[in-house]
């Protein structure tokens, strides 16, 4: 696909749309966690929420 063709969320850059986004954190969240990382001490170690862990990879 080029040009206009292309899905307005491809043609902006964006990758994943929220839902899309949620259901990889999740995802993340749980390879850790089976993985033996306690997500919740590790974002707390980094001053991070829950849901931060991604963050400094996230380009708007």
């Amino acid at each position: 696909m080029t040009g206009s063709s292309l899905p307005s969320r491809e043609r902006l850059g964006a990758a994943y749309e929220t839902g899309e986004r949620e259901e990889l954190g999740d995802y993340i969240d749980q390879a850790l966690t089976e993985c033996g990382v306690d997500v919740p001490a590790l974002t707390a170690r980094h001053g991070l929420g829950p849901y931060e862990i991604t963050d400094k990879w996230r380009d708007w």
